[in-house]
């Protein structure tokens, strides 16, 4: 069972080579929606960000309020990473116990983590294969303020919060170039999709 971390800037095209792979058959696990499941009203996670945070970042119904979150930890590094500690331990958890039902259901599946922050969160573990998808700096910017409606201040500063490019293209071990169309983009993946489902992948060293 190859097991692809599959990471990439904000509006880097992550998810397009994500959602194609999964068209193709791969076994697609997305970090954030784990992240999403475990801050669900009664699950520890959100107690302990209550808690951690104080009862501001909760809405009336309990459930969590994101923006207010964001806006705690967005410019914050110390309660950035006191939210990771709190989170990054039990995603890696579940999406481990998602990755062996996975090969437990199908043995030769190809089981691809959707993950934004693999390199600020777990860029040593058993990666059969990184894939990192890619775009200029500049065109991650332009896409935010033409699709997200962030002004281009804004966008840079999101762009600034996560790692650099270098960070991430350091730990690729096959980079996917985002920056063209969405053919190019598609090209590129079902290729990769090719060399998955046909060549077995050793363990990285």
């Amino acid at each position: 069972m190859p097991l692809v971390a599959l990471t990439g800037g904000i509006a880097s095209g992550k998810s397009t080579i994500a959602g194609r792979l999964a068209e193709l058959g791969a076994v697609v696990v997305d970090a954030d929606a784990v992240v999403r499941e475990l801050q669900q009203p009664g699950e520890p996670v959100l107690a302990a960000i209550a808690e951690a945070f104080g009862p501001q970042v909760l809405r009336a119904d309990g459930s969590l309020d994101r923006a207010a979150l964001g806006a705690v930890v967005f410019a914050d590094d110390a309660a950035r990473r006191r939210l990771n500690a709190i989170v990054h331990p039990a995603v890696s958890a579940e999406s481990g116990r998602r990755f062996r039902a996975a090969l437990e259901a199908d043995p030769a599946a190809v089981v691809v983590y959707d993950v934004p922050l693999l390199v600020e969160a777990r860029p040593d573990d058993p990666w059969d294969l990184v894939v990192v998808a890619h775009a200029p700096e500049d065109i991650r910017v332009q896409r935010l303020v033409a699709l997200r409606g962030m002004t281009e201040a804004d966008a840079r500063a999101r762009v600034a919060s996560q790692a650099s490019d270098e960070r991430r293209l350091a730990i690729a071990d096959v980079v996917i170039d985002t920056g063209g169309d969405l053919d190019a983009t598609v090209a590129q993946t079902d290729a990769l999709w090719r060399r998955l489902s046909q060549e077995p992948v050793g363990g990285r060293s």
